[in-house]
Formats: structure tokens, sequence, C-alpha cells
């Protein structure tokens, strides 16, 4: 009995010390498959079979890891034998520190895996272990150079946007955040941590029904737009929906609608050319009104076959769903019904234009030529949002090696023209 007492107690330090513990399910050698890029991000409650099978068919027999910062292997047979998808391993590991989530076996496995998934818990930890270290940049290639799936559930989902909330000095209410958009509990970061295609822009949520917080991601949205002088955009899901985005930017709805009330919201700052918030100041309430239009939504319910969507590549098209606004007053947010925003900007395809070159490859990877080349043109690049891309244009070909995956647009002009080419980078 003292021997087992002993045993147990040498390896409760060793895990403490190395600062992480690893649960290992299936086969412990690494195998290479053709994988696919996926982002799948869930609600906060239990998990969405059909949307978890969407995200391990992505790993196509691959490994999984699982991270989190609490619990143990609760994911490891879910993942390995209850979903009928064949994987080679899940590896869970369970992060106590910032030494474990940089530790060189555990970045290791993170990038010989083929899928991602972050578990539920307190997202400050996941911010505070794995940014502005060698796991952040870890997961950063693993997305943009290997193109795995990665998702996660309530604080695995919060941490995937460009934009997020950290809740480093604890979770904020609605009242809070309508209240004072710069109230304490309002730690928000952007643009500083993971760098995920489609989600540049974007602040996700979490647990949209239990409590309702669609008023204190508006405040997230009105603090973006603010605070980066930008357009704002944010994703959520009740506790019972996943949202699964394919390579070309559609965002599949799964749920068990119409027997339950499972949504997916697709939010963004109005178009016009006056969408910042009229009064998000400290200490103010939040005043974001804009002619009652503030923010443009798309309400999606999730049913088991995942077939409603909305495409990410535009932030326009999508099926199954109904368009609505919100706004907030003084501190008092509201909804009503609306139409597609039909948003009429730089990204904008023209239809006519005597512009005479041509465009390749597309999908591209490494590179861009275009053909003929003059000095006639002017040519820049925008993401899909809008945000201009830095080129370096040698001859007639841009290297585009640093570039995102995702939806592209170049503008080639002259003095008597212009023609917009819509391109993808795999």
């Amino acid at each position: 009995m003292k021997k087992i007492t002993l045993i147990l107690i040498l390896l409760m330090e060793f895990s403490f010390g190395q600062g992480y513990t690893e649960y290992l399910t299936g086969n412990s050698t690494d195998v290479d498959t053709n994988h696919e890029f996926g982002i799948c991000m869930m609600g906060g409650a239990s998990e969405n079979d059909n949307a978890m099978v969407w995200f391990l068919n992505k790993a196509n027999g691959g490994d999984v890891v699982v991270l989190r910062a609490s619990g143990s292997d609760g994911y490891n047979n879910y993942f390995y034998s209850q979903l009928g998808v064949t994987i080679n391993s899940v590896r869970t590991f369970v992060i106590e520190n910032n030494e474990g989530a940089t530790n060189t076996y555990v970045l290791d496995m993170v990038s010989k895996a083929e899928a991602i998934w972050f578990a539920g818990g307190d997202q400050f930890d996941y911010v505070n272990f794995f940014k502005d270290n060698a796991m952040e940049e870890a997961l950063n290639n693993f997305v943009n150079t290997k193109g795995g799936v990665i998702g996660g559930t309530s604080a695995g989902m919060a941490i995937l946007g460009s934009g997020y909330f950290s809740a480093e000095n604890g979770t904020v209410t609605n009242e809070q955040a309508l209240g004072n958009p710069y109230h304490n509990r309002m730690t928000l970061g952007y643009d500083d941590f993971l760098e995920i295609p489609y989600l540049e822009q974007v602040t996700t949520d979490t647990h949209y029904d239990d409590p309702d917080r669609r008023a204190r991601h508006g405040v997230f949205l009105a603090r973006y737009a603010k605070d980066n002088t930008s357009r704002a955009f944010g994703i959520a899901c009740n506790e019972y929906t996943a949202v699964c985005i394919d390579e070309n930017g559609k965002a599949y709805v799964y749920g068990e609608y119409p027997t339950y009330p499972e949504y997916a919201f697709f939010i963004q700052s109005n178009c016009n050319d006056e969408f910042l918030p009229e009064n998000c100041s400290n200490g103010n309430p939040l005043h974001w009104v804009r002619n009652n239009e503030a923010l443009k939504v798309y309400k999606v319910p999730g049913v088991e076959s995942g077939e409603n969507y909305f495409d990410l590549s535009d932030w326009q098209s999508g099926i199954g769903g109904e368009w609505q606004n919100w706004f907030v007053n003084n501190g008092v947010f509201s909804t009503t019904s609306t139409e597609n925003p039909n948003c009429k900007d730089a990204l904008s395809i023209d239809e006519v234009s005597k512009i005479e070159v041509q465009i390749h490859p597309n999908p591209f990877t490494d590179y861009i030529l275009i053909t003929p080349v003059t000095n006639n043109y002017t040519i820049k690049m925008f993401d899909v949002l809008g945000k201009q891309v830095g080129l370096e244009l040698n001859s007639n070909k841009i290297d585009t090696t640093s570039l995102q995956r995702g939806i592209y647009f170049i503008k080639v002009e002259n003095e008597s023209s212009k023609k917009t080419y819509k391109l993808v980078k795999h």
C-alpha cells in the first residue's frame, strides 16, 4: 500500500513539474493523412454529434489533439470510438501553466496533429498559457501552414476569433457591458493571438441562451469598431448549436431545430459609411443606434443535417435564416426584423471593364502571376473584409506565402477603367 501511494505521489509531482498531464487513446505512432482545413465551434453545452463527425472527417483518419486547462480525458473515447469515424489517435493535454503549453513534446504533438480541439473552461487560462509564446506560433502554423481543422466549445470557441473576450477579470454581464463599455471586466484583445481564416475582425460568443448574451456581445463589437476604427463582426451559438466552416467560408449550422430553439448568429456592423457607435466611452452607457440598424444579424436555425448556412466569403449570402437589426439606445438593447443589408463596397466585382490582364493561378498558394503587367496599372489587393493587403510585386509575380488561406480580391485600375478579380488561397 505504501508503494502504491508513493507511485501516485511521484506521478502527481512529475505531472506538476512538467506543466501538463497527457491522456492517449489509440495509436501512439503518428500518421500523415490528406486532411482538410475547417473550423468547428460549439455553444458550450453537450457536443453536437453530427458537427463532431464533420470535424473528425476533416482529419481523414489522422491524429486529434485536445487542449484543455482543466478536467481530464472526457473527449478521448468520445472522439475515438463513439462517433463511428476512424481516426488514428486522440491525445488530450491538460495544460497547467505556461511551461506546460511550451513543452517541446506538447508542441511536437500539436504540430503533428491533423485536428485540434479546445475544451471548455476558463478562457483566460488559454489566453494566459497559449498567447505570445511558442504555443501561439504552433497553433497559427497548424492552421495557416499545415491547413488542419481546428475547433472548440464554450471557452474554446471564445478564443478563436481575432477579437476575443479574455475574461481576465471574470465574466461580464449584459447590464455591466451596456452600462459601461469600458467596465473593468470588459477585457478584450484584438488581432494579437490566433490567426484563423474567415475569423478576421470576428469576435465570438457562446451560451447565447443561458443566459442570453446578445447584448454584451453587441458591446464587444462596439468596442472593436471604436477601438480599431473598423467594421466589426461576430459569430455566436446557442448552447447546443454548432457552426462548421469549410475551406470556402460556408458556415453550416448544426442543431435540433425545430424540436429545440437552437440557433447560430452571424453579426456585422452596418456597412454604411457612418457605422461607428454614436457614444462608446468610459463610464457612459453604450449608444449605438444608426437609424436602428447598428448591427445586421443573420439568425440561422441549426438542423441535424447542417444544411442551413451563412457564407463568410461575402457576409451576405445564406440559406435557412432570417435577418435582424440590433441596436443599443442609451444602454437599452433592442432587435427588429429586417432584410439583407446588400452591402456594396470595395469588394464588388465590376461587370464592365477595359482592363485586359489575366491573374492566375486561381486557386493560388505561394504566388500570383499578372500577365501582362504595365506601369499604367495600379494593383491593390484586399482580404474578404475589405482590408488592404501589402503586395510585393516582382515583375509580374506577387509573393503570397505570408497570406492566410481564404478569399482575396485584386483591383486593377488605370485612368479609364478598373476591374476586380476574386481569388482563393488554398
